[in-house]
């Protein structure tokens, strides 16, 4: 990985972090906007980065809850809606 991607990287867990903080999910567009002002290379770096950590992170939420619901012997949940359900035929 080149610097720009582990920059971007970085700021993308960072920005991640911070969301949970301050509880703003429009956060990732705004500093995306910011690096975009300077590089848009940049800036689809950092939107890769944290559309994969948003990724795992619901996969593995998902995963914990599954696990949580197999031990206390209750129905498995459906997963979340994914993209491809938003296509419409």
């Amino acid at each position: 990985m080149g610097i720009m991607e582990e920059l971007a990287d970085q700021l993308a867990k960072d920005t991640i972090d911070a969301i949970d903080i301050i509880q703003d999910e429009q956060l990732i567009q705004d500093v995306a906007r910011v690096i975009g002002a300077s590089s848009v290379t940049t800036q689809e770096a950092f939107m890769t980065a944290a559309r994969v950590r948003l990724a795992e992170k619901r996969a593995r939420d998902y995963l914990q809850k599954r696990l949580a619901e197999a031990r206390e012997g209750v129905a498995p949940s459906a997963p979340p809606p994914g993209a491809e359900d938003d296509i419409e035929y």
